[in-house]
């Protein structure tokens, strides 16, 4: 509300800002731990309630991203001339915690009068004539109540649900003292000896089943007992009925009724009104009228296509026009080709985002479109369980490098110690289920941290990065692989991955491609930029759940296979490859069975969705399988962008899998 974000000095611009923070700060529901415990959920703490995220505020504005204080988390994303926003909310935070603790105290009609002035002075800044009107309508509700409070002689203490029914109930309650024409336009509802003169009279939502409308009549209405009905008694059909001839009446140049008339879910015909209907059949049996004359129905969507042409209906909605321009019949074309721009570059991390998925790179980089959902901007419910989003960021913060590293002895204290943050910052669930949560992320991630400090013993300083720099029809494959470090057993490109890099197929463990796409585009880079000095290397990736050590590849196979690559990428912005990843390694492990592993991979099964139930640009090209078999050149696609990879991970001894949970080396194949 504008009065209450002047009070509090929060301007409209920094309310993204504010939800971005209360959603990163951990901030779920309540306004502190006496607040839940009110609410007979104090077993729950003070865990994500808002004091505890604006406390998480401060104290990160106050010391950025250092240790804890007193069990608080710093949240290190406010700073600098942020100071003042965060001041804002907390000060509102504040006054919340202090009006919680006088509103639960019971007190006489006068008491809480003054308390409701009070109230409205501590939170709202009145500037505007709109809020000036509010808050007069306010105090004679509360003047009111207080005065029939004295009629009746009451001075009894009463709780808050009593006096804020009473004073808010007053606002509310109906009233006929207001002005009814007031000039210009008059919304009302229908009411007896209301029929003045009006030039344009307009019915809305004149729907079967709403009006007349059906009365709520109580068990004890002997009114209601259709063997009690006596003439005379008053029925509220028949006074709609009355009200309805009434405004017919008292329309003079114009009478306008309206009603739903499609159902919103299947489009089939609705009704009017009864007394719509009777009005129809009178006009068409006694005045002769052509019921299609005078009746219009409405497309469902306000872009229906009906609004924009000739003789058509009216729409005041430029956008919808002009979108209808532009895809109209002269711009239904094909895509216009696309030519790289001169001396168009391409690293390999654009080159992996690219395989990863090809229709969604070719709608985000091509036609600069997102099938993302849009945030909501905050959550009610504290945590209760981690998804694979969370758990693979909970991974992150686990197993990340942040200054010194620790002793293979002490991995499992530092990983504690960097859960209990993640608790802290109110990332895992309350209590007993939280240190639960704790001890599952530490006993799952310690292999991984121990596999990738043994990695760093091994292989303690930084070698020298590799340039990569290929050129091929115009586009120049560029980029640096730093990740290179050296031993006593020579060179090796290092990797980390904070999620799991295997999937279970049958009894045995795969490689996940998605996951080890980047570590062997750079395999193939390094292998490409061979020289004498700088030879191939091997290389190891350290994922959650197992470990890649990977061979030095050929080198001439490796620059043809970045070529190829390069080919498809121009392909892929040319336009949409008819192909997804998981489908396509579905189909490439298949064997005997392709298109029926590769149905299943994209449409799903019983107990799992499809890959194009988790990739909307897939869904608005090829909803099902057999759409996007209908592309002649689907298998060839597969073959082009993943038929390479799969080749590597099937030759033995290119890729040795170590298993963390039974630390037994396999072998794909």
């Amino acid at each position: 509300m504008p009065a209450l974000a002047a009070r509090f000095r929060l301007a409209e611009e920094d309310l993204p800002r504010v939800a971005q923070w209360i959603e990163r700060s951990g901030i779920r529901w309540g306004l502190d731990e006496a607040h839940r415990d009110a609410l007979g959920l104090g077993q729950a703490g003070g865990q994500n309630a808002w004091l505890f995220g604006v406390e998480r505020m401060l104290l990160g504005y106050a010391c950025g991203s250092g240790d804890s204080y007193l069990d608080i988390e710093p949240f290190a994303e406010v700073g600098g001339l942020d100071a003042a926003l965060a001041g804002s909310l907390a000060c509102l935070i504040h006054a919340l915690l202090i009006w919680r603790e006088k509103l639960a105290l019971p007190a006489t009609p006068d008491s809480w009068a003054v308390r409701g002035r009070e109230l409205m002075a501590a939170f709202f800044d009145i500037d505007s004539q709109r809020d000036r009107l509010t808050q007069a309508t306010l105090e004679q509700a509360l003047l009111a109540w207080q005065q029939h409070c004295a009629a009746a002689g009451f001075d009894g203490e009463l709780p808050f649900a009593v006096a804020r029914e009473a004073w808010l109930g007053g606002v509310d309650e109906a009233s006929l003292h207001q002005r009814f024409v007031s000039g210009g336009v008059t919304f009302c509802t229908l009411l007896p000896m209301r029929a003045v003169p009006f030039e344009v009279v307009c019915l809305l939502g004149m729907n079967d089943g709403d009006y007349p409308r059906r009365a709520q009549n109580a068990d004890f209405d002997l009114l209601a007992i259709a063997s009690l009905a006596r003439p005379g008694d008053r029925s509220r059909r028949q006074d709609d009925r009355y009200l309805m001839l009434e405004a017919l009446l008292a329309a003079r140049r114009t009478l306008y009724i309206s009603w739903t008339g499609r159902n919103i879910r299947d489009n089939s015909a609705m009704p009017p009104s009864v007394l719509v209907a009777q009005l129809r059949d009178y006009l068409e049996t006694c005045w002769k009228l052509d019921l299609k004359q005078i009746t219009t129905e409405h497309p469902m969507q306000p872009f229906s296509r009906r609004y924009f042409e000739e003789d058509g209906l009216t729409s005041h909605a430029v956008e919808w026009r002009q979108a209808h321009v532009e895809a109209g019949p002269a711009a239904a074309d094909a895509l216009p080709a696309w030519t790289p721009e001169p001396g168009q570059r391409l690293s390999l991390s654009e080159l992996a985002a690219f395989l990863k998925q090809p229709v969604a790179y070719f709608f985000s980089r091509r036609l600069q479109v997102g099938f993302d959902d849009i945030a909501a901007g905050g959550q009610d419910n504290e945590p209760f369980q981690l998804d694979s989003l969370e758990h693979y960021h909970a991974g992150r913060r686990l197993l990340e490098d942040r200054g010194l590293q620790e002793s293979a002895d002490e991995a499992d204290r530092a990983m504690t110690e960097r859960a209990g943050r993640l608790a802290r910052e109110g990332l895992l669930p309350l209590k007993e289920f939280g240190m639960h949560y704790q001890q599952e992320l530490v006993t799952g991630f310690v292999p991984a941290r121990l596999a990738w400090l043994d990695l760093c013993i091994r292989f303690p300083k930084p070698g020298k990065r590799i340039r990569v720099r290929l050129e091929h029809r115009g586009v120049m494959l560029e980029d640096w692989i730093d990740n290179v470090r050296r031993g006593d057993e020579g060179q090796v490109l290092v990797e980390q991955q904070f999620g799991r890099v295997l999937k279970a197929q049958g009894r045995n463990r795969v490689l996940r491609a998605e996951k080890i796409l980047l570590a062997w585009l750079r395999q193939l880079a390094s292998a490409a930029m061979q020289t004498a000095t700088a030879p191939a290397l091997a290389g190891c990736l350290v994922g959650a759940d197992g470990q890649v050590d990977m061979a030095p590849l050929d080198p001439d196979e490796s620059r043809r296979t970045l070529e190829k690559l390069i080919e498809c990428w121009l392909d892929g912005m040319a336009r949409p490859l008819p192909v997804g990843s998981r489908t396509a390694m579905a189909y490439l492990h298949g064997g005997d069975k392709q298109e029926s592993s590769a149905r299943t991979a994209y449409d799903g099964g019983f107990d799992r969705p499809g890959e194009v139930a988790y990739q909307p640009c897939l869904a608005r090209l090829w909803p099902d399988f057999d759409a996007l078999q209908e592309n002649p050149d689907w298998q060839e696609c597969i073959e082009r962008l993943y038929g390479d990879l799969y080749a590597w991970m099937c030759v033995p001894g290119q890729a040795d899998v170590v298993v963390f949970d039974d630390m037994q080396e396999k072998e794909i194949a």
